[in-house]
C-alpha cells in the first residue's frame, strides 16, 4: 500500500486489520530506509483523515501537535 497511489475508495475499503499491519510496521520501525518509513506514515496520516476511527488507537504514531492560535 503506497499513500500516493491509494485512491479514496480504497481508503474507504481498508479494515482494522489493514490498518494495524501499517502501524505494526511504524511501531516496529524496520525500513531499509527512512523513505520507507515515510510512506507508511503518509499512508496512516491520510487514513486518519478520511477513517479517523481506524487510526484512533494509532494517533501517537502520528505525532499531532496541538497550535496554539492566539
Amino acid at each position: 500500500m503506497n499513500a500516493q497511489t491509494m485512491t479514496e475508495k480504497e481508503i474507504q475499503r481498508l479494515t482494522p486489520a489493514e490498518v494495524a499491519v501499517i502501524a505494526q510496521r511504524l511501531e516496529q520501525d524496520d525500513y531499509p530506509n527512512a523513505f520507507a518509513s515515510l510512506q507508511d506514515w503518509h499512508l496512516l496520516r491520510r487514513i486518519a483523515f478520511q477513517r479517523p476511527e481506524l487510526v484512533e488507537p494509532y494517533m501517537h504514531l502520528l505525532d499531532w501537535e496541538a497550535f496554539d492560535e492566539s
